[in-house]
């Protein structure tokens, strides 16, 4: 799939649900409403709609939420999924996760193909993660990563870098990391959805966090690509970790997106910065495969060439109405 700009789209982020068991202070308000359960997509669309991308050349599939263990029927459509792995046409099956049931699923998505997830922790310090969070708890989640570790899972850290409440624990996790064995990525907060507090107030650029950093070592650029974002690098000292950076804000990566995202109520969104869409669900239940397959078209044409994500002193701008549980990490 070749969109309007030339970009090759390979990697699709599917969100399984807009429920989570966490109320992370970055992505969703405190009290959300959230979809009548008659509004998601059925396992079996999923699946189905996953397999016209794989056909249409996706070869990496994240699933997301939400949280996407909160779904009951997820290890069903993680082994679904995972058919397209043996024969070669999907190269990567992936999960992003906030790991507070990873202990329980962890055998059954490497048994299905997962070699490797996403957790994000946005602070080792159990106080301060609780309060990002609003009342998780560290220590379910670590012990979760340690399950998964045991079954073979290779795991990258996600932490979100946030002014005045975690912009000391950059080193730290960094650290951590290392002695661990995960990666670690840092990600600028993105302007997605309406919460109870002003993101300008803990937008922080990565700079910042690479400069506390580089206190303690020097960063080397490798040309390492997970398919995602990501910028790499590797820390001095600490062979094998790498660290990655998202910077939708400070310094954006439009110009080589090769991503789509499917919410779990069926729209595709082609950009995350922006709010336009192409409704696959209806088009699946109205006219089925060949209605995919015409939307997947509109959608590749309509697929913008950049968001409009900015934080200034003036505040934030360029801000989407849906909150990041329903589009997907």
């Amino acid at each position: 799939m070749i969109d309007g700009f030339g970009r090759r789209i390979d990697y699709l982020r599917i969100s399984v649900t807009d429920r989570c068991d966490l109320r992370c202070r970055y992505c969703m308000a405190e009290k959300m409403t959230f979809l009548p359960r008659s509004e998601v997509l059925s396992l079996e669309e999923i699946a189905i709609i996953a397999d016209r991308f794989i056909a249409r050349g996706v070869r990496k599939i994240r699933l997301t939420g939400g949280e996407p263990l909160v779904r009951r029927d997820i290890p069903d459509l993680v082994h679904r999924i995972s058919r397209h792995l043996a024969t070669g046409t999907l190269e990567e099956l992936t999960l992003t996760t906030n790991g507070t049931r990873l202990a329980h699923h962890a055998d059954d998505l490497a048994a299905a193909g997962v070699r490797r997830i996403n957790v994000s922790i946005d602070s080792l310090n159990p106080e301060t993660y609780a309060f990002i969070t609003r009342g998780g708890k560290i220590d379910a989640v670590l012990a979760g990563i340690r399950v998964a570790r045991a079954a073979g899972i290779r795991i990258k850290i996600n932490m979100v870098a946030l002014k005045g409440l975690n912009d000391h624990d950059y080193l730290p996790m960094l650290r951590w990391c290392a002695d661990q064995g995960h990666d670690l990525t840092l990600i600028e907060t993105m302007p997605l959805g309406e919460i109870d507090e002003d993101r300008s107030d803990r937008y922080l650029p990565l700079s910042h966090a690479v400069a506390q950093i580089e206190t303690a070592c020097r960063l080397i650029p490798i040309g390492y690509r997970s398919g995602g974002p990501a910028r790499y690098y590797e820390p001095e000292g600490m062979e094998g970790l790498r660290l990655g950076l998202i910077t939708p804000l400070s310094n954006n990566f439009c110009t080589g997106c090769n991503r789509m995202r499917l919410t779990c109520e069926g729209k595709i969104f082609m950009c995350l910065g922006h709010e336009d869409h192409v409704d696959l669900k209806t088009a699946y239940r109205t006219g089925g495969i060949a209605a995919v397959d015409e939307s997947l078209d509109r959608a590749l044409i309509a697929k913008p060439q950049a968001h409009s994500f900015a934080i200034t002193a003036d505040g934030t701008s360029g801000m989407t109405r849906r909150h990041m549980n329903v589009t997907g990490g």
